[in-house]
């Protein structure tokens, strides 16, 4: 629907002044906020992306994917029969039955998403990233999260950016795809409108801002114009795209931001695991710290808690 697309306009000023006020928005406290952190966990992406990731790091980043929070603390809350883990645990397509494996001997069910297209950069001939993404899927990746080719968009050359992100998505199969506008070198909102609109018309179950590697990464403006997309997507197809956020977020506080700003662009409905997540590798480590302030009065050593 290139005609759609030629149509899009984004207010700049209006979303940046928007986003300034979301800065502002007031903390949650007590059993409120204890609430949201928990609904948070259960949306986390756990990632590691490292050039020195190993069998053993990644055995225990899953082990840390089942058991996210203490068992005392849950247990403090009441929540420790509510099955709480992460959504899902991210990794690079060589570690992928790594995390597979981990996660059977654990006895659990959380799904391995793995990137691939190139990931970081994109810059990868297509037929490349194809092999990739079926390679992933066949090492027992459910999720795989491609990476654009970021000339298509800066180029305009939108037919080509819809032919390749639908090759991708048939690439995946059953898996589900989540598309990553790496939105900090797009150039513009209005680019970021446009990419989000045209991943989702070919196929993609999730648009996510970015690869965590780009010097700007998940904000607010960006997020707002993503989601202002999905909502208009849905309103027209009636199709629910997922959003993810990811890159930076490293706080509880930046955690429930995220979450209230879904709540407010796009509904209740959105704050399921299948429909919004958050890409993070250290942000575990900060939600499980307030949830043990809030449980104890004191914030814990470093040898209390365990990685994250």
């Amino acid at each position: 629907e290139l005609g759609w697309i030629s149509k899009v306009y984004v207010n700049r000023p209006a979303v940046v002044r928007h986003a300034e006020q979301i800065k502002k928005w007031k903390t949650l406290k007590g059993n409120w906020q204890a609430a949201w952190l928990l609904k948070a966990v259960t949306c986390i992406d756990l990632t590691t992306l490292s050039g020195d990731d190993t069998p053993s790091n990644v055995q225990r980043l899953c082990f840390k994917a089942k058991h996210p929070i203490r068992e005392d603390l849950l247990k403090a809350l009441d929540m420790h029969d509510k099955g709480i883990t992460v959504g899902a645990v991210c990794v690079y397509p060589a570690r992928v039955t790594d995390a597979v494996n981990a996660l059977k001997a654990a006895g659990c069910n959380i799904p391995v998403a793995s990137v691939a297209a190139g990931f970081p950069s994109g810059q990868t001939p297509l037929e490349t990233k194809l092999a990739e993404i079926k390679l992933a899927v066949e090492y027992g990746a459910r999720e795989i999260d491609i990476v654009i080719s970021r000339s298509l968009v800066l180029t305009g050359q939108w037919e080509g950016l819809y032919e390749e992100i639908s090759q991708c998505r048939k690439a995946c199969g059953e898996a589900h795809m989540k598309t990553i506008l790496a939105t900090g070198e797009l150039g513009s909102l209005a680019n970021v409108y446009k990419a989000s609109m045209i991943a989702m018309m070919a196929g993609s179950d999730f648009i996510k801002t970015s690869t965590g590697k780009e010097v700007e990464n998940a904000t607010f403006p960006v997020g707002i114009v993503m989601m202002r997309a999905i909502k208009e997507y849905y309103w027209k197809t009636g199709n629910k795209v997922g959003f993810k956020p990811a890159g930076g977020i490293r706080t509880a506080k930046e955690a429930i931001t995220w979450l209230m700003l879904v709540k407010e662009e796009l509904g209740v409905e959105w704050l399921t695991p299948e429909l919004f997540r958050l890409g993070a590798s250290s942000l575990l480590g900060d939600i499980e710290q307030q949830i043990f302030y809030h449980v104890t009065g004191s914030y814990a050593l470093q040898h209390e808690l365990a990685m994250a």
